[in-house]
């Protein structure tokens, strides 16, 4: 265990972050202090040296998982590498905040470099048969009508998968917006499309239990006794199901649906101001990133407005 590491996570609960954001603080820097212990490593003796050494642990198979401390199946994304760094470096900067002995300063964690992916979204039809499928997939209706309604509000809203497994009933009120909590405590409205607004109204009339959680599991016909709200692992596992099921080759998951809901209004003209407000972005340049991703945007673009795309008329 890292020193003052609990009183760590009790300064961020204090500090007002998240459930979430704490969770992730403490699986990732289990995975630095099981790299020490596994290296016989005290934490006084933290240098830059071992710094590039744990970088190195991360980027090969030889780490261990968080949860069950077992050989990782494949290596790290530059993303998630970069954010056990910069978990580690946020706990040595609590340290020197809280007058407390660190051993190197949170500089001597540098983070890696980023590979840029092209974001690929699948085409529009794709999408939409994507998300009418649990009706014909499942075999229990009543979960084929939730994990439709779920696929209808995530496409509608373009809110994250953590966003939509927080909502409550008392948060629907049928007007088709929908007041979330987003990333950062930031509150904003999202929107319902009429159609999402009906396959959630045709999934809540299967509802008679009195819980308080808008998606639950099930187990068989009733409610599962052990688990009040449905999960996002169960989420993304039934679309990466449903995906392989219609042989949809674009890799498609809850965030694809998010970027699918930008894309889809940039090419119809929205401002990415708006869509920034919509996603909950704190950044413009966040925002740009999923607006550029659009192929058939930027061809018709091109076919449109270069000088050269046609002869001119005389």
């Amino acid at each position: 265990m890292l020193p003052n590491f609990d009183d760590f996570l009790l300064y961020l609960k204090t500090n007002n972050y998240s459930e979430e954001t704490i969770y992730n603080y403490e699986r990732d820097l289990s995975v630095f202090s099981q790299f020490l212990d596994d290296s016989s490593t005290p934490f006084k003796k933290l240098d830059k040296e071992i710094v590039a050494q744990f970088k190195a642990y991360l980027a090969s198979r030889d780490r261990k998982t968080a949860i069950k401390a077992e050989q990782a199946e494949k290596k790290l994304a530059s993303a998630s590498l970069n954010r056990m760094l910069s978990a580690l470096r946020s706990f040595l900067k609590y340290l020197i905040e809280m007058d407390l002995p660190c051993p190197v300063p949170p500089e001597a964690v540098k983070m890696v470099k980023t590979e840029k992916k092209h974001g690929q979204v699948a085409e529009m039809a794709e999408l939409v048969r994507l998300i009418e499928s649990p009706a014909y997939l499942e075999n229990d209706p009543v979960i084929g009508l939730r994990n439709q309604a779920i696929l209808e509000v995530l496409f509608s809203s373009g809110m994250r998968i953590s966003e939509l497994c927080r909502l409550n009933r008392s948060d629907i009120d049928g007007s088709g917006r929908i007041f979330v909590l987003g990333k950062g405590k930031k509150e904003r409205f999202v929107y319902l499309t009429p159609r999402a607004q009906q396959a959630l109204d045709r999934y809540l009339a299967t509802r008679s239990d009195v819980l308080e959680a808008l998606f639950i599991p099930y187990s068989g016909p009733n409610v599962s006794k052990s688990k009040k709200r449905l999960s996002s692992n169960y989420i993304q596992m039934k679309i990466k199901e449903y995906r392989q099921k219609l042989k949809i080759n674009v890799p498609t998951s809850a965030h694809s649906l998010r970027h699918g809901f930008a894309t889809y209004l940039a090419e119809e003209g929205a401002s990415p101001a708006a869509i920034q407000i919509l996603l909950g972005h704190e950044s413009l340049d966040t925002t740009t990133r999923y607006v550029h991703a659009s192929d058939k945007f930027a061809e018709e673009t091109h076919r449109k407005f270069h000088p050269l795309a046609e002869p001119k008329k005389k």
